[in-house]
């Protein structure tokens, strides 16, 4: 069994999830939002780190999963969220814990079947998938999207590497 957190960052709100994965299976752990208040920027990412790094605490996590910056119209806006991403990638590296990434078209695909679905389909098997009854907020259903899709993302990687190693002891024999 495994956990791993899903990150969803963002310079006033960055929503996080964790969920258990074993073989197929997949458990929610919890999510929240850390939402941030600060008119300085500087200090918007010290919280986004400090708060992270509490959650990476509680929970320790074996890995790691971060949304990937999508770069919209606004300069400004993608370089704000990268530096978010940042401080949620250190919190979480600062705890040994490996980061992978992921776009946001594949998030969606591994959660809805749909690299283009809306976010209200995206909450909603976010909610199916992991037997989950009560609200959700949108970024913390994202940041679970995140993990889940990391989740699958793993289970494939040790299916083909099974796969591959098994083709190798046949083409021997």
């Amino acid at each position: 069994m495994s956990i791993i957190i899903g990150i969803d960052p963002g310079s006033r709100v960055t929503g996080y999830g964790l969920v258990s994965s074993q073989a197929n299976r997949l458990e929610h752990v919890g999510h929240g939002c850390i939402r941030i208040e600060h008119p300085e920027h500087p200090e918007r990412l010290r919280e986004i780190f400090e708060s992270l790094r509490r959650v990476v605490e509680q929970y320790a996590p074996e890995q790691a999963a971060v949304e990937e910056v999508f770069m919209g119209r606004n300069a400004a806006s993608a370089l704000k969220l990268g530096q978010a991403r940042g401080s949620a990638i250190v919190a979480c590296l600062s705890h040994g814990v490996p980061v992978a990434e992921y776009s946001a078209r594949k998030v969606k695909q591994a959660v809805a079947g749909n690299g283009a679905a809306a976010k209200e389909q995206v909450l909603h098997m976010v909610k199916v998938l992991l037997r989950i009854d009560d609200a959700v907020a949108e970024d913390a259903a994202d940041a679970l999207a995140v993990a889940i899709c990391h989740a699958h993302s793993r289970e494939n990687l040790v299916r083909i590497a099974a796969a591959n190693s098994y083709s190798r002891k046949r083409l021997r024999t």
